[in-house]
């Protein structure tokens, strides 16, 4: 009979989000991120028979950043990392089907910063503007190898310019588990 993950237990991930589109100011580039993530597992008192809640302990991707025409800097690395540990973990699984199993997975991470490095320019330290939410439709959970899809795109800003948008993760198609 399949099962939702144990109370307590941590689960660790590897993902990779290739060919991501990131609009950073007027420039748009395409990443590939690497790195991964990990749930604790939680009761989720709504639905403690069919569902659990997820809280991020740890999030941190990484991605070679191509030189932007016309932007003067030459490469360097963008870093998306959480900024604490999900003190109201808003993740959830939910178990949707028994036989043959399946789940629907949404992992929700707010806030984080997105670094951006390139040699020569100074460091760039953004925040989410809004959630960073990514949506899978699974048939195990840990998952291994399946796509996680961003909900709605996420603008990223300055934070010491809250309403001024300087970067957008467009779509982040993350393969997570079993990588």
């Amino acid at each position: 009979m399949p099962a939702l993950p144990p109370i307590g237990a941590e689960i660790p991930c590897s993902s990779l989000a290739i060919n991501t589109p990131l609009q950073i100011r007027n420039k748009l580039v395409s990443v590939d991120f690497r790195g991964g993530w990990k749930h604790r597992v939680d009761v989720n008192p709504n639905d403690p028979v069919n569902s659990v809640r997820l809280r991020l302990v740890g999030f941190k991707m990484a991605a070679e950043l191509p030189a932007l025409e016309g932007g003067g800097a030459e490469g360097g690395t963008i870093t998306i990392e959480q900024n604490d540990v999900d003190v109201d973990p808003a993740s959830l699984l939910r178990l949707t089907q028994q036989f043959p199993p399946k789940y629907e997975c949404a992992l929700v991470l707010s806030p984080f910063t997105m670094t951006i490095d390139q040699p020569g320019s100074e460091q760039l330290v953004l925040s989410t503007k809004d959630t960073f939410t990514l949506i899978s439709q699974l048939t195990q959970y840990p998952p291994r190898g399946d796509l996680f899809q961003l909900q709605k795109p996420v603008d990223l800003v300055a934070p010491d310019k809250p309403d001024t948008v300087v970067a957008t993760i467009q779509k982040f198609p993350a393969k997570a588990g079993g990588l």
